[in-house]
């Protein structure tokens, strides 16, 4: 019998896989907390020995996360009749993909791949915590046949600043809109010309960036930031990468070095460089 490009039970499924896989994610971190530890506590030594284990397991938390994440985007769209056949397909496939990488192996590069073994996992922890609605959508999720039709969707939507329904609210999808304009605008027209010749971002689009807030998108207001959450500082860079890769990770740069004085520096420290990180006048 051949399944249906949109599995029918395809929420069902996706809820299930996202606690089998916690669970899973649970025996793993137990395994190399064992492989690292000595007298109950974690070593420096052992982590350096089981530096493949530990980055695996890194590689696997985040692909879990990424799951319940996802998982909790679709279940918001479909409580508000949003979740259409684009964003479906988006989550089934995103899904099996994934799934199909935690059991089979997660590509952490081109030449280093974590399997569930060098986590410490057997065989047995698999089929004792992935369900058989898991291993079903890890099977058929990304198939030929969804992404085929996927693509075919996509098609359709020439011009449309996303594809499918991005659940931002308005305020962020009004900071998209205005970012993207300021990428087609600003920065597509000459990005090109600029990588062809190895230049710099001209420093006139740095000011106007600063002005717009860019470089304090996080930092609070009292530090001359604008306070907005990370999700804003994401959209941001997404849309300016769009125009141009590094006009997108300029804004993230300071964001990073604001994040590490904000939650590790002294008062004195914050006064100092947050506000020049916030204006652009210190880019990092």
């Amino acid at each position: 019998m051949t399944e249906p490009i949109v599995l029918a039970n395809l929420s069902k499924q996706a809820k299930a896989a996202t606690e089998s896989v916690d669970a899973l994610l649970a025996r793993a971190i137990g395994r190399v907390r064992y492989l690292a530890s000595e007298n109950d506590e974690v070593s420096s030594a052992l982590l350096d020995r089981e530096q493949t284990a530990a980055h695996g397991l890194a590689w696997f938390a985040t692909c879990a996360q990424a799951l319940r994440q996802m998982q909790g985007w679709a279940e918001r769209l479909e409580s508000k009749g949003r979740f259409g056949e684009v964003e479906r397909l988006t989550h089934q496939i995103a899904f099996g993909e994934y799934l199909s990488q935690i059991v089979g192996g997660i590509p952490m590069s081109q030449h280093e791949i974590v399997r569930p073994w060098d986590l410490g996992l057997s065989p047995e922890d698999l089929q004792e915590t992935l369900s058989p609605d898991t291993l079903a959508l890890a099977r058929n999720g990304n198939s030929q046949a969804a992404r085929m039709r996927l693509v075919e969707l996509i098609r359709t939507m020439a011009g449309d600043i996303v594809y499918g329904a991005t659940g931002l609210d308005d305020e962020l999808e009004m900071i998209r809109e205005q970012f993207r304009r300021f990428a087609r605008d600003r920065i597509e027209p000459f990005a090109h010309d600029w990588h062809l010749n190895d230049e710099l971002i001209p420093m006139d689009v740095i000011e106007d960036l600063a002005g717009m807030g860019v470089f304090g998108l996080t930092i609070p207001e009292e530090y001359g930031g604008v306070g907005l959450s990370r999700t804003a500082m994401v959209v941001v860079s997404e849309e300016l990468s769009r125009g141009y890769i590094g006009t997108g990770s300029l804004g993230t740069r300071s964001e990073i070095a604001a994040e590490l004085i904000l939650t590790g520096g002294t008062e004195e420290q914050k006064a100092r460089w947050l506000p020049g990180l916030a204006s652009g006048e210190i880019l990092p």
